[in-house]
């Protein structure tokens, strides 16, 4: 009785080491957070702005949210690798707060372990420059990171749609991913019109908000897009946070979800350069803790 006990544990155990060692790499397989491998770009000189929220409860749960790590980190890396001067702006300034679940196992990307160990990049969380004082004429491109804590505040902050309509206007490169392109429902262009009217761009889907059964907040991102006469478009797979979208359009760079960050920062970095964007065949992978 005792050695069936002992043996019981003992593949429980290597079940579960089977498991923590493994999911990741099987999420990667079926579609979550692509490794795609771009060369990076002379940008020295060059300087970016990703703008993230302030909001950090999801409703009225009580439960914490913010900008979902990865797609705030993945385009962090992908600019300050090309030699891009990088810096980060929230809605209110100050702290950013961070979804809790996007930096642990098994969702956490190798750029998310970078970020936790990397006390610069932390400062610039912690301290975060508010948005009223961004100055537009500052940078050359500016990334808009997503996370169920966009839904509270990008789209609703009329000072977000002042600023990036300013730097559309003065021929700013302007993209995000998921949840963050609800920035770009303001951006107005010089004759005083919704920029994005008549643009093809994306975001994360509804059916990937119900799939993942947040559908709480208070804009979603298609329905937001759709309204203001965007030509949206998306993939779809059996579950969509698997799905992958990137779609360029004037001086918009647009991902579905979290799996495009790396690919509109590459996107948006030759947009502003003129280089030609270059990739290395692709992997997919999430790391392990």
């Amino acid at each position: 009785m005792l050695l069936k006990l002992i043996v019981s544990l003992v593949l429980v155990f290597l079940l579960a080491a089977l498991v923590y060692r493994f999911l990741p790499q099987l999420l990667g397989v079926l579609g979550l957070h692509p490794q795609r491998h771009f060369p990076p770009k002379a940008m020295a000189g060059r300087r970016a702005l990703v703008i993230t929220t302030s909001h950090g409860v999801l409703g009225d749960t009580g439960k914490k949210t913010g900008v979902f790590a990865s797609e705030m980190t993945v385009p962090y890396y992908a600019f300050l690798d090309s030699g891009m001067r990088v810096d980060v702006a929230s809605i209110q300034g100050g702290v950013v707060p961070i979804e809790p679940i996007s930096v642990k196992w098994p969702l956490a990307t190798p750029e998310d372990q970078r970020f936790l160990k990397d006390a610069d990049f932390q400062a610039k969380l912690h301290h975060s420059v508010p948005v009223r004082d961004i100055n537009p004429q500052d940078y050359d491109l500016f990334f808009l990171a997503g996370g169920w804590g966009a839904a509270y505040d990008l789209g609703q902050s009329a000072v977000l749609g002042e600023k990036l309509s300013a730097a559309y206007q003065a021929g700013k490169v302007l993209g995000g991913v998921c949840h963050g392109p609800l920035g770009l429902i303001q951006v107005k262009n010089t004759q005083g019109e919704l920029a994005i009217a008549g643009k093809r761009l994306t975001a994360v889907t509804n059916k990937q908000l119900q799939e993942l059964k947040v559908t709480l907040t208070p804009l979603h991102p298609e329905t937001e897009l759709r309204k203001r006469g965007v030509l949206y478009e998306s993939m779809t797979r059996l579950r969509d946070i698997f799905a992958s979208k990137v779609v360029q359009d004037d001086q918009f760079v647009t991902g579905q979800n979290q799996n495009d960050g790396a690919e509109v920062a590459h996107r948006m970095m030759s947009m502003v350069s003129g280089a030609p964007l270059t990739a290395v065949s692709p992997t997919s992978c999430t790391a392990s803790s």
